[in-house]
C-alpha cells in the first residue's frame, strides 16, 4: 500500500507540514479533509457504509464520500479522485459549500482532528463501489436519516452526526436549485 500523507493546517487552515496519515491520527493532529454528500433527484443522499476493513470506522455509515487532499490537489479534484476510487463515479459538478472543524476520538486509539471542506453534488445513478473501501451504498431523505441516527447513533461516524443537519439545511436553503 502506498504511504499517503495529509495536509496539517492552524485552526484557519494555513498549510503548517505534511504527515502520514496514520500518525496524524495516533497523534490527534489537526489536518486538511473533505466529506462530499451527492443528492439525487428525489433530495436523497448517497450514504455508504464504509469498509469493514477501515482503520477506523469500518462498517459505519457516513456521507457520499470522504477522504484528504493531497499537496497542491483543490477540494474539487480530492474529491473527484475518491468518488472514482471509491464508488466508481466520474464527471460530475462539485459545489465547495462550508467548512467545519471536529475531533473525535475512537476506542482503538486513534483520532479524528479535521479541518474538513463540505462539498455538494448531484448523482442518480447506481455507485459502483470499490469494496476495499465501501461495503454498502444506499440513499436515504433526512427524515429516515434522522430516524435511523436517533434509532442506532452507533451505526454512523462522529463527522456525519456533527454535519449531516447543517449539510440537508444549507442544500435545501442555497444548492438545492444550483446543481
Amino acid at each position: 500500500m502506498t504511504q499517503e500523507n495529509v495536509i496539517l493546517v492552524d485552526s484557519n487552515d494555513n498549510m503548517i507540514g505534511s504527515m502520514e496519515k496514520y500518525e496524524a491520527h495516533e497523534k490527534g493532529l489537526l489536518h486538511r479533509a473533505f466529506s462530499v454528500f451527492l443528492f439525487n433527484d428525489q433530495d436523497e443522499l448517497l450514504l455508504q457504509q464504509r469498509a469493514l476493513g477501515k482503520y477506523h470506522c469500518g462498517g459505519l455509515w457516513t456521507n457520499s464520500c470522504c477522504s484528504h487532499q493531497r499537496l497542491g490537489e483543490s477540494n474539487v479534484e480530492a474529491s473527484k479522485r475518491r468518488l472514482m476510487e471509491e464508488l466508481g463515479i466520474t464527471a460530475m459538478d462539485l459545489q465547495d459549500t462550508f467548512s467545519f472543524v471536529y475531533k473525535a476520538q475512537f476506542d482503538n486509539g486513534l483520532t479524528e482532528h479535521e479541518f474538513d471542506y463540505v462539498l455538494f453534488g448531484k448523482f442518480n445513478g447506481t455507485p459502483q463501489i470499490n469494496e476495499e473501501e465501501v461495503a454498502a451504498t444506499k440513499y436515504l431523505n433526512q427524515q429516515e436519516i434522522q430516524d435511523a441516527i436517533q434509532q442506532a447513533p452507533e451505526q454512523f461516524t462522529p463527522w456525519f452526526k456533527l454535519i449531516v443537519e447543517r449539510a440537508f439545511d444549507t442544500y435545501f436553503s442555497i444548492y438545492k436549485n444550483k446543481l
